[in-house]
Protein backbone atom coordinates (compact mmCIF):
# COMPACT_ATOMS: atom_id res chain seq x y z
CA UNK A 1 0.00 0.00 0.00
CA UNK A 2 0.95 3.28 -1.36
CA UNK A 3 0.55 5.26 2.07
CA UNK A 4 -0.25 9.19 1.24
CA UNK A 5 -2.42 10.16 3.57
CA UNK A 6 -1.31 11.07 7.00
CA UNK A 7 1.34 13.47 5.56
CA UNK A 8 4.35 11.50 6.63
CA UNK A 9 8.27 12.30 5.36
CA UNK A 10 8.16 9.93 2.39
CA UNK A 11 11.89 9.80 3.02
CA UNK A 12 11.12 8.11 6.13
CA UNK A 13 12.98 8.03 9.67
CA UNK A 14 16.49 9.56 8.73
CA UNK A 15 20.09 6.83 9.13
CA UNK A 16 21.43 8.71 12.43
CA UNK A 17 18.10 8.96 13.83
CA UNK A 18 17.30 5.18 13.06
CA UNK A 19 20.71 4.77 15.11
CA UNK A 20 20.42 6.95 18.00
CA UNK A 21 16.98 4.99 18.30
CA UNK A 22 18.56 1.28 18.29
CA UNK A 23 21.30 2.35 20.83
CA UNK A 24 18.86 3.63 23.03
CA UNK A 25 16.55 0.41 23.30
CA UNK A 26 19.65 -1.53 24.59
CA UNK A 27 18.77 0.79 27.93
CA UNK A 28 14.98 0.28 27.31
CA UNK A 29 14.72 -1.70 30.57
CA UNK A 30 15.13 1.34 32.30
CA UNK A 31 12.39 4.48 32.33
CA UNK A 32 13.51 7.19 29.72
CA UNK A 33 14.27 10.82 31.17
CA UNK A 34 11.29 12.07 32.19
CA UNK A 35 12.53 16.10 31.64
CA UNK A 36 13.87 15.17 28.21
CA UNK A 37 16.93 17.04 29.28
CA UNK A 38 18.88 16.15 26.75
CA UNK A 39 16.71 16.84 23.58
CA UNK A 40 15.80 20.02 25.61
CA UNK A 41 19.12 21.10 25.36
CA UNK A 42 19.82 20.53 21.72
CA UNK A 43 16.20 22.23 21.09
CA UNK A 44 18.00 25.11 23.04
CA UNK A 45 20.78 25.11 21.45
CA UNK A 46 19.00 25.23 17.65
CA UNK A 47 16.48 27.83 18.70
CA UNK A 48 18.01 29.98 20.96
CA UNK A 49 15.48 29.46 23.73
CA UNK A 50 15.84 28.76 27.42
CA UNK A 51 14.96 24.76 28.37
CA UNK A 52 12.69 25.94 30.71
CA UNK A 53 10.46 27.47 27.92
CA UNK A 54 10.64 24.24 26.18
CA UNK A 55 7.77 21.19 26.62
CA UNK A 56 7.75 18.10 24.73
CA UNK A 57 4.63 16.01 24.10
CA UNK A 58 4.16 12.26 22.65
CA UNK A 59 3.80 14.75 19.15
CA UNK A 60 2.56 18.23 19.17
CA UNK A 61 -0.45 16.83 19.31
CA UNK A 62 -0.10 16.10 23.01
CA UNK A 63 0.86 19.73 23.25
CA UNK A 64 -2.33 20.90 21.89
CA UNK A 65 -3.97 19.12 24.10
CA UNK A 66 -1.78 19.57 27.13
CA UNK A 67 -2.58 23.66 26.56
CA UNK A 68 -5.67 22.98 26.71
CA UNK A 69 -5.98 21.76 29.82
CA UNK A 70 -3.59 23.80 31.61
CA UNK A 71 -5.07 26.83 30.22
CA UNK A 72 -8.73 26.69 30.16
CA UNK A 73 -11.17 25.75 33.24
CA UNK A 74 -14.49 24.22 32.24
CA UNK A 75 -17.12 26.69 30.79
CA UNK A 76 -14.15 29.05 29.39
CA UNK A 77 -13.68 29.77 25.99
CA UNK A 78 -11.72 28.12 23.03
CA UNK A 79 -11.61 29.79 19.49
CA UNK A 80 -10.02 28.16 15.86
CA UNK A 81 -11.07 28.30 12.61
CA UNK A 82 -13.39 26.10 10.24
CA UNK A 83 -11.21 23.24 8.59
CA UNK A 84 -8.89 24.29 11.32
CA UNK A 85 -6.92 20.48 12.68
CA UNK A 86 -9.95 18.36 14.32
CA UNK A 87 -7.83 18.16 17.86
CA UNK A 88 -8.66 21.62 18.37
CA UNK A 89 -12.30 20.23 18.89
CA UNK A 90 -11.20 17.20 20.42
CA UNK A 91 -8.54 19.16 22.51
CA UNK A 92 -11.64 21.41 23.67
CA UNK A 93 -13.95 18.61 24.73
CA UNK A 94 -11.27 17.16 26.43
CA UNK A 95 -11.24 20.62 28.53
CA UNK A 96 -15.19 20.68 28.83
CA UNK A 97 -14.22 24.26 27.21
CA UNK A 98 -17.14 26.25 25.01
CA UNK A 99 -15.66 25.66 21.65
CA UNK A 100 -16.22 28.47 19.25
CA UNK A 101 -15.18 27.95 15.41
CA UNK A 102 -14.64 30.65 13.23
CA UNK A 103 -15.68 30.26 9.69
CA UNK A 104 -12.93 30.18 7.35
CA UNK A 105 -12.07 32.71 4.54
CA UNK A 106 -11.03 31.24 1.62
CA UNK A 107 -10.60 28.26 3.21
CA UNK A 108 -7.90 29.29 6.07
CA UNK A 109 -7.93 31.60 8.85
CA UNK A 110 -9.99 34.79 8.75
CA UNK A 111 -7.76 36.50 11.38
CA UNK A 112 -9.87 39.65 11.78
CA UNK A 113 -13.11 37.60 12.87
CA UNK A 114 -11.42 35.39 15.34
CA UNK A 115 -10.52 38.71 17.08
CA UNK A 116 -13.87 39.64 17.08
CA UNK A 117 -14.96 35.79 18.41
CA UNK A 118 -12.44 36.63 21.24
CA UNK A 119 -14.73 37.52 24.44
CA UNK A 120 -14.49 37.86 28.07
CA UNK A 121 -14.37 33.57 28.65
CA UNK A 122 -12.23 33.31 25.96
CA UNK A 123 -8.44 31.60 26.98
CA UNK A 124 -7.33 29.94 24.54
CA UNK A 125 -6.52 30.51 20.64
CA UNK A 126 -5.53 27.72 18.00
CA UNK A 127 -3.49 28.88 14.87
CA UNK A 128 -2.07 26.51 12.47
CA UNK A 129 0.44 27.79 9.96
CA UNK A 130 0.54 26.19 7.48
CA UNK A 131 -2.99 25.09 8.10
CA UNK A 132 -3.48 21.27 7.68
CA UNK A 133 -5.62 19.73 5.84
CA UNK A 134 -5.82 23.08 3.23
CA UNK A 135 -2.53 24.02 3.27
CA UNK A 136 -2.96 27.58 3.62
CA UNK A 137 -0.82 30.19 4.66
CA UNK A 138 -0.93 33.51 6.78
CA UNK A 139 2.07 35.99 6.15
CA UNK A 140 4.26 36.85 8.98
CA UNK A 141 3.16 40.69 8.93
CA UNK A 142 -0.48 39.59 9.37
CA UNK A 143 -0.08 37.13 12.05
CA UNK A 144 2.01 39.34 14.16
CA UNK A 145 -0.48 41.44 13.99
CA UNK A 146 -2.79 39.62 15.00
CA UNK A 147 -0.59 38.31 18.00
CA UNK A 148 0.42 41.79 19.31
CA UNK A 149 -4.03 42.69 19.42
CA UNK A 150 -5.18 39.55 21.47
CA UNK A 151 -5.42 40.47 25.10
CA UNK A 152 -3.06 39.18 27.67
CA UNK A 153 -5.30 37.10 29.52
CA UNK A 154 -5.35 34.76 26.19
CA UNK A 155 -2.89 32.35 24.97
CA UNK A 156 -2.34 31.77 21.67
CA UNK A 157 -1.01 28.24 20.04
CA UNK A 158 0.50 28.66 17.31
CA UNK A 159 0.54 25.29 15.44
CA UNK A 160 3.57 25.17 12.86
CA UNK A 161 3.62 21.59 12.34
CA UNK A 162 4.48 21.99 9.09
CA UNK A 163 6.89 25.08 9.26
CA UNK A 164 10.21 23.29 7.92
CA UNK A 165 8.46 23.02 4.58
CA UNK A 166 8.25 26.84 3.93
CA UNK A 167 10.08 28.68 1.42
CA UNK A 168 12.36 31.26 2.63
CA UNK A 169 10.53 33.95 1.22
CA UNK A 170 7.39 32.87 3.45
CA UNK A 171 9.58 32.28 6.67
CA UNK A 172 9.12 34.48 9.80
CA UNK A 173 10.56 34.19 13.42
CA UNK A 174 7.61 32.95 15.37
CA UNK A 175 10.84 32.29 17.80
CA UNK A 176 11.61 35.90 18.14
CA UNK A 177 7.89 36.81 19.06
CA UNK A 178 7.75 34.30 21.93
CA UNK A 179 10.21 36.55 23.34
CA UNK A 180 8.18 39.07 23.55
CA UNK A 181 4.85 37.61 24.07
CA UNK A 182 3.95 35.81 27.39
CA UNK A 183 0.97 34.89 25.67
CA UNK A 184 2.22 32.85 22.70
CA UNK A 185 3.03 28.94 22.63
CA UNK A 186 4.78 27.90 19.41
CA UNK A 187 4.44 24.11 19.01
CA UNK A 188 6.09 22.07 16.62
CA UNK A 189 6.51 18.37 15.51
CA UNK A 190 9.41 15.50 14.51
CA UNK A 191 6.62 13.72 12.91
CA UNK A 192 6.55 15.87 9.71
CA UNK A 193 10.07 16.82 7.92
CA UNK A 194 12.12 15.23 10.35
CA UNK A 195 10.41 11.62 9.86
CA UNK A 196 9.52 10.59 13.28
CA UNK A 197 5.68 9.96 12.65
CA UNK A 198 5.94 6.67 14.50
CA UNK A 199 7.81 7.95 17.29
CA UNK A 200 5.51 10.28 18.38
CA UNK A 201 7.78 13.83 19.41
CA UNK A 202 6.94 16.84 19.32
CA UNK A 203 7.16 20.54 21.72
CA UNK A 204 5.92 23.76 22.61
CA UNK A 205 8.18 26.64 22.93
CA UNK A 206 6.92 29.79 24.89
CA UNK A 207 8.16 31.60 28.29
CA UNK A 208 9.73 29.63 31.05
CA UNK A 209 6.05 30.89 33.00
CA UNK A 210 4.04 30.05 30.39
CA UNK A 211 5.55 26.86 29.91
CA UNK A 212 5.61 25.60 33.82
CA UNK A 213 1.76 25.90 33.38
CA UNK A 214 1.98 22.88 31.47
CA UNK A 215 3.90 20.69 33.62
CA UNK A 216 0.62 19.83 35.83
CA UNK A 217 -0.81 18.01 32.75
CA UNK A 218 2.04 16.57 31.31
CA UNK A 219 2.44 12.44 31.92
CA UNK A 220 5.35 11.63 33.73
CA UNK A 221 7.33 9.70 30.77
CA UNK A 222 5.18 10.64 27.70
CA UNK A 223 8.48 10.22 25.71
CA UNK A 224 10.26 7.10 25.17
CA UNK A 225 14.28 6.91 25.49
CA UNK A 226 14.69 5.60 21.77
CA UNK A 227 12.23 8.42 20.64
CA UNK A 228 13.98 11.21 22.76
CA UNK A 229 17.50 9.86 21.05
CA UNK A 230 15.87 10.21 17.42
CA UNK A 231 14.40 13.27 17.99
CA UNK A 232 18.10 14.90 19.18
CA UNK A 233 20.02 12.99 16.43
CA UNK A 234 17.19 14.10 13.92
CA UNK A 235 17.58 17.84 14.75
CA UNK A 236 20.94 18.00 13.99
CA UNK A 237 20.86 16.16 10.74
CA UNK A 238 20.78 19.66 8.71
CA UNK A 239 21.24 17.40 5.05
CA UNK A 240 18.36 15.46 5.68
CA UNK A 241 16.42 18.46 6.10
CA UNK A 242 17.46 20.09 3.19
CA UNK A 243 16.60 17.31 1.19
CA UNK A 244 13.44 16.69 2.28
CA UNK A 245 12.38 20.41 1.89
CA UNK A 246 13.93 20.31 -1.85
CA UNK A 247 11.69 17.30 -2.86
CA UNK A 248 9.08 18.42 -1.25
CA UNK A 249 8.32 21.77 -2.69
CA UNK A 250 9.19 19.86 -6.38
CA UNK A 251 6.65 16.67 -5.08
CA UNK A 252 4.40 19.41 -4.37
CA UNK A 253 4.59 21.34 -8.02
CA UNK A 254 4.68 18.05 -9.75
CA UNK A 255 1.43 16.97 -7.96
CA UNK A 256 -0.47 19.79 -7.76
CA UNK A 257 0.41 21.07 -11.78
CA UNK A 258 -0.26 17.03 -12.45
CA UNK A 259 -4.03 17.14 -10.67
CA UNK A 260 -4.98 20.66 -12.27
CA UNK A 261 -3.88 19.11 -15.81
CA UNK A 262 -6.26 16.97 -15.17
CA UNK A 263 -9.25 19.44 -14.59
CA UNK A 264 -9.50 19.34 -10.84
CA UNK A 265 -9.18 22.50 -8.54
CA UNK A 266 -6.25 22.44 -6.03
CA UNK A 267 -5.90 24.86 -3.34
CA UNK A 268 -1.99 26.53 -2.97
CA UNK A 269 -0.21 24.42 -0.64
CA UNK A 270 2.55 25.67 1.77
CA UNK A 271 2.89 22.03 3.35
CA UNK A 272 3.69 18.91 2.59
CA UNK A 273 0.36 17.81 0.73
CA UNK A 274 -2.12 19.20 -1.27
CA UNK A 275 -6.01 19.44 -1.09
CA UNK A 276 -7.59 18.30 -4.01
CA UNK A 277 -11.84 19.11 -5.59
CA UNK A 278 -12.00 16.05 -6.69
CA UNK A 279 -16.19 15.97 -6.84
CA UNK A 280 -16.61 12.56 -6.48
CA UNK A 281 -14.29 11.71 -4.02
CA UNK A 282 -15.89 8.79 -2.25
CA UNK A 283 -15.57 7.36 -5.89
CA UNK A 284 -12.13 8.64 -6.68
CA UNK A 285 -10.58 7.07 -2.71
CA UNK A 286 -12.06 3.91 -3.12
CA UNK A 287 -10.71 3.86 -6.89
CA UNK A 288 -7.47 4.89 -5.56
CA UNK A 289 -7.25 2.14 -3.10
CA UNK A 290 -7.91 0.12 -5.63
CA UNK A 291 -4.85 0.61 -6.83
CA UNK A 292 -3.19 0.19 -3.17
CA UNK A 293 -3.09 4.37 -2.72
CA UNK A 294 -4.55 5.40 0.48
CA UNK A 295 -5.39 9.30 0.56
CA UNK A 296 -7.02 11.33 2.95
CA UNK A 297 -10.88 11.83 2.98
CA UNK A 298 -12.24 15.25 4.54
CA UNK A 299 -15.49 14.51 5.37
CA UNK A 300 -14.87 14.99 8.91
CA UNK A 301 -14.07 18.37 7.97
CA UNK A 302 -17.46 19.23 6.21
CA UNK A 303 -15.52 18.70 3.25
CA UNK A 304 -16.75 15.67 0.75
CA UNK A 305 -15.86 16.76 -2.26
CA UNK A 306 -12.36 17.50 -1.90
CA UNK A 307 -9.08 14.55 -0.58
CA UNK A 308 -5.91 15.63 0.99
CA UNK A 309 -3.07 13.76 -0.79
CA UNK A 310 0.34 13.56 0.82
CA UNK A 311 3.34 14.71 -1.65
CA UNK A 312 5.61 11.36 -2.30
CA UNK A 313 8.15 10.54 -4.08
CA UNK A 314 8.33 11.61 -7.77
CA UNK A 315 7.86 8.40 -9.13
CA UNK A 316 4.94 8.01 -6.31
CA UNK A 317 3.28 10.82 -7.35
CA UNK A 318 3.35 9.56 -10.74
CA UNK A 319 1.59 6.20 -9.91
CA UNK A 320 -1.05 8.85 -8.24
CA UNK A 321 -1.39 10.84 -11.00
CA UNK A 322 -1.91 7.91 -13.67
CA UNK A 323 -4.28 6.47 -11.38
CA UNK A 324 -6.76 9.52 -11.20
CA UNK A 325 -6.56 9.38 -15.06
CA UNK A 326 -7.59 6.15 -15.28
CA UNK A 327 -10.57 7.06 -12.99
CA UNK A 328 -11.37 10.00 -15.00
CA UNK A 329 -11.06 7.63 -18.16
CA UNK A 330 -13.45 4.98 -16.66
CA UNK A 331 -16.16 7.40 -15.33
CA UNK A 332 -16.01 8.97 -18.80
CA UNK A 333 -16.75 5.21 -20.36
CA UNK A 334 -19.41 4.92 -18.02
CA UNK A 335 -21.47 7.65 -19.03
CA UNK A 336 -21.82 7.11 -22.88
Amino acid sequence: MLHLAANENPLGMPHGAQTAAQQALADAGRYPDGSGVQLKAALSARLGVAPEGIVLGSGSCEILTMAAQALVRPGEGIVSSQYGFLVYGQAARLAHAVHTVVPARDFGHDLAAMAQAIDAGTRLVFIANPNNPTGTFLAGDELQAFLRAVPAQVTVLLDEAYTEYLTPAQRYDAVGWVRQLPNLVVARTFSKAYGLAGLRVGYGIAQPALAARFEPVRPRFNLTGPALAAAAAALADDAFQARSHALNLAGREQLGQGLQALGLRCLPSAGNFVMVEAGDAAGLHRALLAQGIAVATLDAYGLPRWLRITVGLPEQNTRVLDAVRAFQSSAAAATT
